[in-house]
């Protein structure tokens, strides 16, 4: 990967007057942390802070600001009321769409029948696009729809929309995306983009203009409506968050209020929530509802996962919206079911992915363009996300699976090579399916990746989006000319720019800063989104200590579906150490000495304790680091070398460290050095992972020595005894000291408490701490056994791979690490 670049945001001094009034709202500390990055984020009169942090001191606007189409949205809905028409509400499948149509269903469903006068129908992503389509507007006339209400879509369906009127059915567009050439043959068309960039309502998401119709529909048919409109904020803050739109002016009004809504019902027993199934998908993702970060990382991923997973995720909207909790907890679990399995996908594509970055020339490739047969479509864009934050440069990402339709953000064909394409209808002739690769393109670095793309419609059968997310779909025999001309396009207005991936910290703090009061002072800023991103921390020359992770199975405890590490920072500023947590990586690639880093500062609801999230790391500008090998060949054992041909990887198993010709390479060019026998090749790799990114890369010498091995039942008796005497005594211990203790590996002592849960063996975690009682119990001894056995087998594999490990030879490691291109950029 393209070496990362840190920058940190110019910083201009905020006046003592404005520190003072950010101070009023932060009493417990300074506030001048606040004050600087509102200061710097545009904030800078007393009006607009007050509006900023309190949003009861913010003026929302009327939803009839919308104009002319608002007025005729509402004449058409009373007219509906009136005469009892039945209405269809057409959504779309990612987290604002199904929010959005949560949201009419239960705001319209006060002035309609649910189920019988209004129905709803949400696409298949796996095999429809987004938007109408005219076989299902066949299927709403059928059932005597005269009236479809679209959220999230429609405004460039405008074939679809005159089909929609012949078969005598009036449309109103609620939406937020691309807008037509012309006004559509609809009954009204809500959509944000028709209002000047400026105004507070210009960056209202799909759910939010479907909340400001129903607004307006509650302020046309008052003392009807049976619930108060304000139920529907929770549902609005969590697609808003979830859709990562510029949270200013309405959108942080309506996201604020939210929030405060979503957190209270989640503090109500179980059954009487108003939303039972939004507090139980809170409940399985450990979150309280309390934070943006509760919906951008919890909430909107699972409710995305089910149409990446399923394709079908109408079942969605009654997540959202019954009141029945049994049905709510079945539907949860599904959910949280499809979530798992969606990180188990894209964990597999982020593999393939990396391997086939490996063949491409970075230094010359401004786009990123790969294809697979095997790709699933639906998991493309985060993997595509992830890929051009990574290398700072825009990532499409294609398939050939199946007939699905991936991300496709348009609702109409592009041409091939040789047919016109009309932008203002959006639509070509051509809609031939053969043999055609769909996906997903991310932007990043300000690339305006909808323009790249609509700039080669000519290749494409259908594209669509906006500047940093799109779908498209075009020919395989067109990839190549696709690949070529997008890249060279980019070139040309890049000029002499070099596109490098960009990390930028907000604020430079110290050790002895993290806490509650900057937490509590940081929070002023929330909620945090587009424009208005989450405080990046800069923490210089400082140090990880009593770091170790743990690798996430998927529900079958099967494949590892992520991995994170946890550890204490510390540095000169404070005796004390603070606890953090690194999603993604394995503890041995936290840089060994001092270090910089870049973190965001955060509040476990689960572990209730403050805590960073590592976002960077590198080797302190202060830290005196080895220079990188002029080569990787292989010899005997490394140590007899010239230094300028020592290989990467040194072989020192059969050397002690206490060798002289060893503790003379220690003290000239000291390597990473490995004492610890691996159990797997993703171990090992982590520590060349680990050589290769830091800057001026290391050796890495393994000085494993052979295992003492102890018979498997050996340690199952010294786990037992342990346990009974850490319940005797009632003392507390850490993972690392059991594993110390035992020899064992993270993943077999998580089974072997798994054993001792059957003996009757209760082991709670507080913190870093394990707290070990024991109450003999009289579960069944052909369980008892059955766990056990588990026990022992997986000792007997570990101890079989520390064997191995032991033995390998050096040529294999090398050759291993070289066809894995460990050895390259990549990792």
């Amino acid at each position: 990967m393209p070496e990362q670049q840190w920058t940190i945001a110019a910083t201009e001094q905020p006046p003592e007057w404005f520190i003072q009034a950010v101070k009023q709202h932060t009493p417990a500390s300074s506030g001048i942390y606040a004050a600087q990055l509102l200061w710097q984020r545009g904030i800078k009169d007393r009006q607009q802070l007050t509006a900023f942090i309190n949003h009861k001191a913010y003026q929302p606007a009327n939803p009839f600001e919308f104009g002319q189409e608002m007025h005729l949205a509402i004449t058409r809905l009373q007219q509906a009321y009136n005469i009892k028409e039945k209405i269809a509400i057409w959504g779309d499948f990612d987290a604002d769409g199904i929010t959005a149509t949560s949201v009419l269903w239960d705001g319209l469903g006060q002035f309609f029948t649910q189920n019988t006068q209004l129905i709803y129908y949400i696409p298949n992503r796996l095999k429809e696009s987004h938007g109408l389509n005219n076989q299902e507007i066949d299927h709403l006339a059928k059932q005597g729809c005269k009236l479809i209400v679209t959220c999230d879509t429609g405004s460039t369906n405008i074939e679809e929309i005159i089909y929609a009127n012949q078969l005598g059915i009036d449309v109103i567009v609620t939406d937020h995306h691309t807008l037509p050439a012309e006004r559509p043959p609809v009954a009204a068309i809500i959509n944000p983009r028709y209002l000047p960039r400026e105004h507070q309502l210009f960056n209202l998401s799909g759910v939010a203009v479907a909340y400001k119709l129903v607004q307006a529909l509650y302020q046309s048919l008052p003392n009807i409506a049976k619930h108060p409109l304000e139920d529907l904020l929770d549902l609005v803050a969590v697609g808003l968050i979830a859709d990562l739109v510029q949270l200013s002016g309405d959108c942080r009004y309506l996201a604020q209020m939210g929030i405060q809504r979503l957190q209270a019902d989640f503090q109500q027993p179980a059954a009487a929530r108003r939303r039972p199934g939004v507090g139980r998908l809170l409940e399985l993702c450990q979150k309280s509802g309390d934070r943006p970060t509760d919906i951008s990382f919890g909430l909107g991923p699972r409710i995305n996962a089910v149409s990446r997973i399923q394709g079908d995720a109408s079942f969605c909207v009654e997540l959202l919206t019954s009141r029945d909790v049994k049905r709510c907890n079945e539907l949860a679990e599904v959910t949280e079911l499809a979530n798992t399995r969606r990180k188990s996908l894209q964990k597999d594509v982020q593999a393939q992915v990396a391997q086939k970055l490996t063949q491409l020339d970075l230094s010359t490739t401004s786009v990123i363009v790969l294809e697979d047969a095997q790709w699933p479509a639906g998991v493309l864009g985060l993997v595509a996300g992830q890929v051009a934050q990574e290398t700072g440069r825009p990532t499409i990402l294609l398939s050939t699976e199946g007939l699905g339709t991936g991300e496709e953000f348009s609702q109409s064909p592009i041409p091939n090579t040789s047919t016109p394409f009309d932008f203002a209808q959006g639509k070509s002739l051509s809609t031939s399916p053969q043999s055609l690769a769909r996906g997903s393109a991310r932007s990043v670095n300000s690339v305006d990746l909808y323009q790249l793309v609509k700039d080669q419609a000519h290749l494409l059968h259908r594209f669509g989006g906006h500047p940093f997310a799109a779908g498209l779909s075009l020919l395989v025999e067109n990839i190549p000319l696709f690949t070529a001309a997008i890249n060279q396009q980019l070139r040309q207005s890049l000029g002499s720019t070099t596109l490098t991936p960009t990390v930028q910290a907000d604020l430079t703090v110290t050790v002895a800063d993290l806490g509650k009061e900057l937490f509590l002072e940081l929070k002023l800023l929330e909620p945090c989104g587009m424009g208005n991103p989450v405080p990046k921390l800069l923490i210089q020359n400082c140090w990880f200590e009593n770091s170790w992770h743990r690798n996430q199975q998927d529900w079958q405890g099967k494949k590892v579906q992520y991995i994170k590490t946890e550890f204490d920072i510390r540095d000169d500023s404070s005796r004390s150490a603070f606890p953090g947590i690194w999603w993604g990586h394995y503890k041995d690639e936290l840089p060994i000495g001092r270090c910089d880093c870049i973190a965001e500062l955060d509040y476990n609801t689960f572990k209730k304790r403050y805590e960073i999230r590592l976002i960077a790391v590198c080797p302190s500008v202060n830290s005196a680091r080895a220079k990188r090998p002029a080569t990787a060949n292989s010899t005997q054992n490394g140590l007899n070398a010239p230094l300028s041909l020592t290989p990467l990887i040194l072989d020192w198993r059969n050397f002690p460290t206490s060798d002289s010709q060893v503790q003379t390479r220690l003290i000239a060019s000291p390597p990473l050095l490995l004492e610890d026998c691996p159990t797997n090749w993703d171990d090992l790799r982590a520590w060349l992972r680990r050589c290769l990114t830091i800057s001026s890369s290391q050796q890495l010498a393994i000085a494993w020595s052979k295992p003492n091995l102890q018979p498997p039942n050996q340690i199952w008796l010294t786990l037992v005894g342990i346990a009974k005497y850490l319940s005797r005594t009632n003392q507390l211990v850490t993972r690392v000291q059991l594993l110390e203790k035992i020899g064992i590996t993270h993943q077999t002592l998580f089974v072997g408490i798994k054993a001792l849960k059957y003996l009757g063996f209760t082991v709670k975690r507080q913190d870093r701490y394990l707290q070990i009682t024991w109450h003999p119990s009289d579960s069944a001894e052909n369980l008892t056994e059955a766990a056990v056995e588990r026990f022992l087998a997986a000792v007997r594999e570990e101890q079989f791979q520390r064997q191995y490990f032991a033995e390998v030879p050096l040529s294999t490691i090398v050759a291993i690490a070289s066809s894995d291109n460990y050895m390259g950029t990549n990792f």
